[in-house]
């Protein structure tokens, strides 16, 4: 506009022809000073986690308050608590384990029960299709054999009764295999906290004491031992949680497994009494087995 002065922008360009060179080759000494301060603050926290890292890695290797620590500095009580944890959960595991395998093997003999044993022409072909190991083959061939033994005194209670009878001490036997261990499972849900507790318990009792004995109560000195002994609390409840859930998971297979069984011992029956006497006659030739034969389910 007439009558004003250049706009800023044309004087700090014209600034700028005067002197194309003077920052790079001349620099200000009080602006290279702001500059070296700028970034020893800047590399300094950079640093100082650098420096603190490498601390951390080399303090990593000799830890004093892990699992390490606690076995080198526990006494014979300790040690004892520490094994018989172990030796629980092993057995819990083993247990859970053994009977998912177990079950899931019943459930494929049922399957197969359901397939073969109901197409033969008799119970005695339709039982020898069957697995040796199978407990619906036991069954079966304990209905035989109950039907054989209905002679003399035993003739005179009821033909449906006996077979009942028989029929329903075979199906125990099964249920009673199937249920084996579960007992340990249940020992260790519900004892397992408390061993570790006892360990717990003990450790810091004797934390306490070597503080009292040292005279010094400093916080470094209190948390280390005392966290050391509530580690066996977190062992404890490690072993008794799966040892829970593996119980309830398996006793609730276990009843279908058993409605399986139960549903082929109940047709079993009515085939029997729609036989009559007259399926004794067909299992002559087999073999007899002796009075206190269990399933062979392993």
């Amino acid at each position: 506009m007439p009558g004003c002065g250049p706009w800023p922008e044309d004087r700090l360009l014209a600034s700028i022809r005067r002197r194309p060179a003077a920052l790079p080759h001349s620099p200000d000494p009080a602006i290279a000073m702001t500059t070296s301060q700028f970034l020893r603050r800047s590399l300094a926290p950079l640093g100082l986690l650098l420096i603190t890292s490498a601390a951390q890695a080399q303090g990593a290797g000799d830890n004093p308050y892990g699992i390490a620590s606690v076995w080198a500095n526990s006494d014979t009580v300790t040690k004892g608590v520490l094994f018989t944890l172990i030796a629980m959960s092993a057995g819990s595991w083993y247990v859970i384990i053994t009977k998912l395998l177990q079950q899931a093997r019943l459930t494929a003999q049922a399957r197969a029960a359901q397939k073969d044993f109901w197409s033969a022409g008799t119970v005695k072909a339709g039982a020898e299709k069957l697995s040796p190991k199978s407990p619906y083959r036991y069954i079966a061939e304990a209905s035989l054999e109950a039907t054989e033994r209905h002679v003399g005194l035993r003739a005179k209670v009821d033909f449906a009764d006996w077979v009942d009878l028989s029929l329903h001490r075979a199906t125990e036997r099964v249920q009673r295999q199937l249920t084996t261990g579960l007992s340990l499972l249940a020992t260790v849900g519900s004892t397992s906290p408390f061993v570790g507790l006892l360990g717990t318990v003990w450790g810091i009792y004797h934390a306490l004491t070597n503080i009292g004995i040292a005279g010094q109560a400093s916080i470094d000195k209190v948390a280390g031992p005392v966290g050391e002994a509530l580690i066996m609390t977190a062992i404890g409840l490690f072993v008794a949680v799966p040892a829970v859930l593996g119980y309830n998971a398996l006793l609730r297979r276990n009843a279908l497994v058993l409605d399986d069984v139960r549903d082929f011992s109940g047709e079993l029956h009515s085939v029997l009494l729609g036989s009559g006497h007259d399926t004794s006659a067909e299992s002559e030739a087999s073999s007899h087995q002796p009075a206190g034969l269990t399933p062979a389910l392993a």
